[in-house]
């Protein structure tokens, strides 16, 4: 019998979430469907909050939309007394119909269009740039009130090479020397206040690595007040704390992690003068992560080299097994007190041989109809899926203490073809 966890339950053999039957749910809405716990979500907010602000009062957690897109999920974040983080002019639109104040929203994007930072300037949002030479783009705009620069402190870390966003090979960021260069011209241009950010990872499980990385921004930040002259009004140490994905995998110790935090930021801006400027965090993952599980229907099971269970659910619907070699843990959900005897490679039905959620897993005996729940999907889940294939994109359930509603409908060929324009000579 698999380990049943929070905010999962095992119910006489059945899967529950939230308080709500899997089973159920999947002949309700139908399969692929992603649910998500509401519950959850704001517990993982709560949590994240209590482990800093104890330490550091002037702090604020910012949530990372491109996690989790869904108007109803940002609006029970928002509800929780957090600002939002976008990555796209998209993301800043979302932002504010889900009620986050412009000043809430911070926007970090990268390689921008001058449409883009126009969009942004327009929205009155606090505006990270990856570059110090973009600022010059921004500037035939607006000169905003505040401007801040994503730094990349040398070093990254990740659960898999994807996810590291800091150090010699990334795309992102800037170096001290350049962020000097970009603060003396954003001073020069007479923009008032200034932040400093980084984001250097994602996935990352070792809670020392987060307070190193805090150091680092806080000495890059020094060298910019003592070269440039100005004073920071808020660092953003990013987000890219971790959860557990596989069975046994130890939970990130997140109190010890924000008291630590909290610890080197303080000695650092006590140390160099800094005042007592705004601690920001942008997590995603952290709490969207494993507030959803993602439900697929059995359709068939081929014995060949390998035995192959053929599920609803593919790389169009989850991308990360596909993409990184990501590991989902799997329940059968109307199964789940048998025992693992057996090892398959779950796939979907995308002409892709790369179309695996799973490879060599160890599992009960699947049957054909058997409803499969694939664990942690609520961050980069839906937000990364596609219609590859001709494949509608899954439908999304919100679960609050039993009771279901459905957050984002099915999509059909419809949604496939309404944007499409086919000309009335290929109409005869």
């Amino acid at each position: 019998m698999w380990k049943i966890e929070p905010p999962l339950e095992n119910r006489k053999g059945t899967l529950y979430i939230g308080g709500a039957n899997t089973v159920e749910l999947a002949e309700k809405f139908g399969t692929p469907l992603y649910v998500t716990d509401e519950g959850r979500i704001r517990e993982n907010a709560r949590r994240l909050i209590r482990a800093f602000k104890p330490h550091y009062s002037n702090f604020k957690l910012k949530y990372a939309i491109k996690a989790n897109n869904n108007l109803s999920i940002l609006r029970i974040i928002r509800s929780e007394d957090t600002g939002a983080d976008a990555s796209c002019a998209e993301e800043i639109k979302l932002a504010k119909m889900a009620g986050f104040e412009a000043h809430d929203i911070s926007y970090t994007g990268n390689y921008n269009s001058s449409s883009e930072l126009k969009f942004a300037t327009n929205s009155n949002v606090i505006i990270n740039l990856d570059d110090a030479a973009i600022l010059a783009k921004l500037l035939k705009f607006a000169v905003p009130e505040t401007i801040s620069f994503r730094i990349n402190p040398g070093v990254g870390r990740g659960k898999y090479s994807g996810l590291v966003f800091g150090g010699g090979k990334t795309k992102f960021g800037i170096s001290a020397e350049d962020a000097i260069e970009g603060y003396s011209a954003a001073k020069k241009a007479g923009i008032k206040r200034f932040g400093i950010h980084m984001m250097t990872g994602s996935c990352v499980m070792e809670v020392d690595y987060f307070s190193e990385i805090t150091e680092k921004l806080v000495d890059i930040a020094a060298q910019v007040k003592r070269e440039v002259g100005i004073k920071f009004d808020f660092f953003n140490i990013g987000g890219g704390f971790g959860i557990s994905y596989q069975p046994g995998e130890e939970d990130l110790d997140i109190n010890a992690l924000g008291k630590q935090v909290a610890q080197t930021f303080k000695d650092g801006t006590k140390k160099y003068s800094l005042g007592e400027p705004e601690l920001m965090i942008e997590p995603g993952r952290y709490i969207v992560g494993d507030s959803a599980i993602l439900l697929a229907r059995v359709h068939h099971i081929k014995h060949s080299a390998k035995t192959y269970v053929g599920t609803d659910v593919g790389m169009n619907t989850l991308l990360r097994p596909a993409l990184y070699k990501a590991y989902h843990q799997i329940f059968i959900a109307n199964r789940l007190n048998e025992k693992s005897k057996q090892r398959v490679n779950i796939c979907g039905q995308i002409c892709e041989n790369t179309d695996m959620i799973a490879e060599d897993r160890e599992m009960p005996e699947i049957r054909e109809g058997d409803v499969l729940a694939i664990l942690n999907a609520g961050a980069y889940g839906f937000a990364m899926s596609s219609q590859y294939n001709s494949r509608p994109r899954a439908a999304e359930v919100l679960v609050n203490r039993g009771y279901a509603e459905i957050i984002r409908e099915r999509e059909s060929v419809s949604d496939f073809i309404i944007r499409q324009r086919v000309p009335a000579r290929l109409m005869k």
